[in-house]
């Protein structure tokens, strides 16, 4: 059984580590984007979608971290022993969201920089890009996850408080309407669960920690914290910055259309509020970049050992790969939407997979999964499945 001072080490050191990249990965110009263009159709009734996420998040995320800890597998290898084949199938869709992912983060540095520096958009992904390659290049990657990621994270949620503060919310209203809403929207709810934990973002923490050899049922307590912790983290800023949406719109702000987001720090808080923004999105998408990367070239590097040999080169091509794709593609805020749609649909089919495997002894080293949250983890595979079947179903009629 691991000590006292042992576990404050984990959670101090990696276990926080991997739970900033979680929440740093979710927290993208994505989860930025998206929580924008709902806030605006929902307005105070968006609180209960966040509320709904939040709660969905953590029955995914518990499961996953636990069940691939304490297997000492990760997702694709434990999916290989369930059923041969299966792991392939499921990094082929993890790296392809990851990838989604990715143009979408570059898009959202490439705004950033141009807000900072009048650069256009293209010569801003490739700065961003360049400087992901940079951080990987510099120390060994997992201190390097660690530190960067816990510094960025921080960085955001206290930037967008000011501005949250500078746009005066009805708090009361949008806490009324978080528990009795005016309307529910399932687009809504699967788009922010699959921009929270779909895709390679359920994964990232469980990878690091695996990487980091902590593993293993004497450390279950440990990566339970880590886990709810990043939903934490990223649900606050979710909240945070979705007050600060609210009031400005509540104030008589008209967002623009190609930038709602950057409307919404300017109204809050003038020239400084603007500038804020460019912070906040390029500090959000390059630590997204840093998640998508590393977590998708996880889902690889175990199928051979050149690819383990050779991790940063694989996770340097990914970036570059992905940095041309955004130059010749464009189109960020599409792309963005789309991406939390995609990593949504990808939840509950991978969270299925690992929980069939937590009922097999034989992958679990003797540990037997928990009924209820065997039952937690199923209620989100089902909502999950079923809203995706919901979305899928409208965007044929439409």
């Amino acid at each position: 059984m691991a000590s006292k001072a042992s576990k404050y080490n984990l959670f101090g050191g990696v276990g926080l580590g991997a739970a900033f990249l979680m929440a740093n990965s979710s927290i993208g110009p994505g989860f930025l984007t998206q929580t924008t263009v709902f806030t605006q159709q929902l307005l105070s009734s968006f609180g209960f979608v966040i509320l709904v996420s939040f709660i969905l998040d953590i029955g995914a995320q518990v499961n996953t971290w636990r069940i691939l800890t304490v297997s000492e597998l990760r997702a694709q290898d434990l999916a290989n022993k369930l059923l041969p084949g299966l792991g392939y199938f499921i990094a082929a869709l993890v790296v392809m969201g990851g990838f989604s992912f990715n143009i979408g983060n570059l898009a959202g540095c490439s705004l950033g920089v141009n807000v900072l520096t009048g650069f256009s958009f293209q010569t801003g992904a490739i700065i961003s890009g360049a400087a992901a390659l940079l951080l990987f290049w510099i120390r060994e990657i997992g201190s390097m996850l660690d530190n960067f990621t816990k510094v960025l994270g921080t960085l955001k949620i206290l930037l967008t408080l000011i501005i949250a503060i500078s746009s005066h919310p009805p708090l009361m209203q949008a806490l009324h309407h978080t528990f009795v809403p005016e309307v529910i929207s399932s687009r809504a709810i699967i788009t922010i669960v699959g921009g929270t934990v779909g895709g390679y973002i359920t994964f990232s923490g469980a990878h690091r920690l695996l990487d980091a050899n902590i593993k293993g049922k004497e450390h279950i307590a440990e990566v339970n914290k880590s886990a709810v912790s990043g939903i934490v983290i990223s649900g606050v800023m979710r909240f945070i910055l979705f007050f600060a949406i609210l009031g400005t719109l509540t104030h008589g702000a008209v967002l623009d259309k190609e930038n709602p987001l950057a409307s919404v720090f300017r109204f809050a808080a003038g020239e400084f509020g603007f500038r804020v923004f460019g912070i906040v999105l390029w500090s959000a998408a390059i630590s997204s970049v840093i998640g998508a990367s590393y977590t998708s070239v996880s889902f690889l590097k175990t199928f051979h050992p050149v690819l383990a040999k050779y991790e940063r080169l694989c996770i340097s091509v990914f970036i570059i790969i992905t940095t041309i794709l955004f130059v010749i593609i464009g189109k960020p805020k599409q792309l963005m939407l789309l991406a939390g749609l995609v990593n949504g649909l990808i939840l509950p089919f991978a969270l299925g997979v690992l929980l069939v495997a937590s009922a097999k002894p034989r992958l679990m080293n003797g540990y037997k999964h928990p009924v209820w949250m065997q039952a937690a983890g199923w209620v989100v595979v089902l909502v999950m499945g079923w809203m995706g079947y919901l979305t899928i179903a409208d965007w044929l009629r439409n």
